[in-house]
């Protein structure tokens, strides 16, 4: 028996098939259910445990389907289309998940439909029904009654006085008149239950572009037995990625103990492949950067190897001395890197088509880099105008400068005083007017110049404003300092 406190009272949450034998239903309060029954076993109701309970399951399921998804706050929906035939059928499909979560719960009640909504309909209000799908199943889903829909108490309340109890009833109505009364949700609910409407669930995950696993009659029970597994499996994946001529980006194997806990191990790779030593080494390298290493308890009875993420594998060019490229041995050295380190910690700049300096170009993990973007070369002979390191934010500075627009020629920063003997500018950057609204100031013009003090050192400087035109007295700011 659960109990949750709600409104100041406590009332129960739920309760087992012995409580409701004895009329003890949630809703009820608990001095009510005490009274009748006395020695009440209760304990408080989490329903955050209760969700990472079920969303534990669904990880389990996804050995029948990718296509799973979970309605809150007991209830599994599983679409089966085109996976029933590896199980000899819908009704041998049914009858194994069954059979598997009854592991797990001792009220497992399954339900086959055409729709999402139709097969949730038959599981909570037509139960004991055989696993495979009923071939009356439009006649048995119109004698459900209407809170099969799943629609709010009051309208459930409003139809049955008004004499329509089941969904039958309702079916045989208009749509409009039904519409005008009682809402445009109520249509749609009944349309969706008896596949009039297009219905389909959103799944917890994306089906990988390839998945090949394992299963074991008996539950292997060492990591290094499941690893080897899945270098069988990779093999396998560098066959059908081959006839593609693919090559894989992200590859995650998943371990499915036998006690119901799944744990996924995941490497990526900047460059496309599917060569399955390398796989191995950078799955290897990520198992050994593990906080918590992969426990197998009473053993693995599954291993499944998915590849979500695919892209054309061009043949390598090789050095006319033989080995092979640069650009490849960078990337096997980021991806050893990034599994080891985590994905985040290995970056790469990116170039921008962007004005504004800071954004210029960005950082974002070298493994999900883009296709490589041409950064703008320099003039020959020329210094850079940009310097290599950038203050985020820039620091504010004293200057003594002409005006309304004339180059510095000394300036105070970090309590130094530095006296500029040779500048570049202005280079006048514009704010971006075309991101800000009408009528609203889109900011301030920056005039940078490139400075050099009397003891050599070189700085990025820019005033924030226009003198009297933008601003009455302008900042200044270092933004960068040149090598």
């Amino acid at each position: 028996m659960l109990v949750e406190k709600v409104r100041g009272a406590m009332r129960i949450a739920a309760a087992c098939p012995q409580a409701h034998a004895l009329s003890i239903a949630p809703g009820l309060m608990l001095a009510d259910a005490r009274a009748q029954v006395p020695h009440l076993r209760v304990l408080h109701h989490d329903p955050l445990a209760d969700l990472a309970w079920i969303e534990r399951l669904a990880d389990h399921c996804d050995r029948f389907t990718p296509l799973v998804t979970t309605d809150p706050p007991d209830m599994l929906v599983l679409d089966i289309t085109g996976c029933a035939h590896l199980f000899g059928g819908e009704a041998a499909l049914v009858a194994a998940a069954e059979q598997y979560l009854a592991r797990f719960s001792d009220d497992c009640r399954p339900g086959c439909g055409d729709t999402p909504e139709a097969a949730q309909a038959l599981a909570r209000f037509a139960p004991g029904l055989p696993s495979a799908r009923p071939e009356d199943a439009d006649a048995l889903l119109r004698r459900l009654p209407v809170a099969a829909l799943g629609i709010e108490e009051e309208t459930q309340t409003a139809l049955i006085r008004a004499g329509l109890k089941t969904i039958g009833d309702l079916a045989m109505r208009p749509s409009a008149p039904l519409a005008a009364r009682f809402g445009a949700d109520l249509v749609d609910s009944l349309d969706r239950l008896l596949g009039s409407a297009d219905s389909r669930i959103t799944p917890r995950r994306t089906a990988p572009a390839l998945r090949f696993e394992r299963r074991f009659a008996e539950p292997i029970a060492r990591t290094e037995a499941a690893m080897a597994a899945i270098g069988e499996l990779a093999q396998e994946a560098e066959i059908a990625l081959e006839q593609r001529g693919m090559g894989g980006r992200r590859f995650t194997a998943r371990f499915y103990r036998s006690d119901g806990r799944t744990f996924d191990l995941a490497t990526e790779s900047s460059l496309p492949m599917r060569d399955p030593d390398v796989l191995m080494r950078l799955l290897h390298e990520r198992l050994d950067a593990l906080s918590d290493p992969i426990d197998p308890g009473f053993g693995f009875d599954m291993i499944r190897l998915a590849v979500p993420r695919i892209e054309p594998l061009t043949p390598a060019q090789l050095q006319l001395e033989g080995g092979s490229t640069a650009d490849e041995a960078m990337a096997a050295l980021v991806d050893r890197l990034s599994s080891r380190l985590g994905r985040g910690a290995i970056r790469r700049f990116q170039p921008r088509d962007s004005h504004v300096p800071e954004q210029a170009a960005l950082t974002l993990p070298a493994v999900d880099l883009p296709a490589p973007a041409a950064w703008d070369a320099p003039q020959a002979g020329e210094p850079p105008s940009r310097p290599i390191h950038l203050f985020d934010p820039p620091q504010p500075i004293e200057v003594i400068a002409e005006v309304p627009d004339g180059p510095p020629h000394r300036f105070r920063w970090r309590r130094q005083q530095h006296h500029v003997v040779r500048f570049e500018g202005p280079e006048r950057i514009a704010a971006q007017w075309w991101k800000h609204a009408p009528g609203k100031s889109p900011g301030l013009t920056r005039d940078y110049y490139r400075v050099e003090d009397a003891r050599g050192r070189r700085f990025w400087i820019f005033r924030h404003g226009l003198y009297e035109a933008e601003k009455p007295d302008p900042r200044w700011y270092v933004h960068g300092l040149f090598a």
